[in-house]
């Protein structure tokens, strides 16, 4: 099983993929749904990407491809803590209702994926 993988293309930007856990279906209108239901804001389709901007997150674009969600973040500097708090919540609680992986299982598969990659 693979997990989450980890790229930085700035020091504000983070691509990040996950697996689905059977039953939940790679489906981008699915993955818009939740993605409504977690962040009350506007949310655009482009050529297959889900994007828009939240609290802590300047920028959100999110996609399926090869039958793993793709995630890439840039975060907004200068916001209370409060709302930072806010948005990471409705981060986590977007990537458990997309995925169906709570934090601590994603979390788990990061570990595994990085042994895994050492062992080489």
């Amino acid at each position: 099983m693979h997990s989450k993988h980890l790229y930085l293309n700035s020091d504000e930007h983070a691509l990040m993929d996950y697996p689905f856990k059977r039953g939940f279906k790679p489906d981008i209108d699915r993955i818009r749904n939740v993605l409504e239901e977690m962040f009350p804001c506007e949310i655009k389709q482009e050529d297959g990407k889900l994007l828009f901007s939240y609290g802590a997150m300047k920028s959100v674009a999110v996609w399926i491809e090869n039958k793993r969600l793709f995630v890439v973040t840039e975060s907004a500097t200068d916001v209370p803590d409060d709302v930072v708090l806010d948005t990471n919540k409705r981060y986590r609680d977007f990537l458990e209702g997309a995925t169906g992986y709570t934090a601590k299982q994603r979390l788990q598969m990061a570990k595994k994926e990085v042994s895994k990659g050492s062992e080489d």
